[in-house]
């Protein structure tokens, strides 16, 4: 399973600790949550709780790179929190559109490169609002306004390559782990790469 973070060098984890420390610094309001620290390079998504790596998964990023503006389909890097959580309680591959169940279930498609009709939102959805005022708060860059959102995708087999239209997708399965570990006002730091 590629959810272990047994294989993490000493020197990854170490910076992995310090990027969650420093945005905790800056943001005390996520304190007592863990924190998620997204590699766009890697396309990965780290889970440190508390403040120390536990798990990890695959994940898959902006198929046209990283950048806030708005319409500009990318990912935004910087620090957001979940400002909301959607899906609690439904089933694994449900359709969300307007983040309202729609009571019908995606087949996954699990083949290298296969795509769906459309950017299906799958399973659970976790909402981001960033923190950082001109890079994904306020204006043209609002992650919030954007509805940048680590949720489930029906294109599972893109996943671990840069496939979105902006959010951080995920394997279902992964996503309905997940989800139950982050309470509102966890800590998402997106970053191009290790700093």
């Amino acid at each position: 399973m590629e959810r272990s973070t047994e294989e993490l060098s000493a020197a990854e984890s170490d910076w992995l600790q310090r990027v969650a420390r420093d945005a905790l610094v800056r943001e005390p309001g996520g304190w007592g949550r863990p924190v998620l620290v997204v590699r766009v390079d890697q396309q990965r998504l780290y889970v440190l709780e508390p403040g120390h790596p536990v798990e990890q998964f695959p994940v898959s990023t902006a198929e046209r790179g990283v950048g806030s503006r708005e319409g500009s389909e990318q990912t935004p890097l910087g620090l957001h929190r979940v400002a909301q959580r959607i899906g609690d309680a439904a089933p694994a591959g449900t359709i969300f559109r307007g983040r309202s169940d729609t009571g019908e279930i995606a087949p996954i498609l699990s083949e290298p490169g296969q795509r769906g009709p459309g950017d299906r939102i799958t399973s659970r959805i976790l909402w981001l609002e960033g923190l950082e005022e001109g890079l994904n708060r306020g204006g043209e860059v609002d992650s919030l306004a954007r509805y940048i959102y680590i949720h489930g995708t029906d294109e599972e087999g893109r996943i671990g390559m840069p496939a979105s239209h902006g959010c951080v997708r995920m394997r279902n399965q992964d996503i309905v782990a997940l989800f139950p570990r982050v309470p509102l006002h966890s800590l998402v730091l997106i970053l191009a790469e290790a700093p």
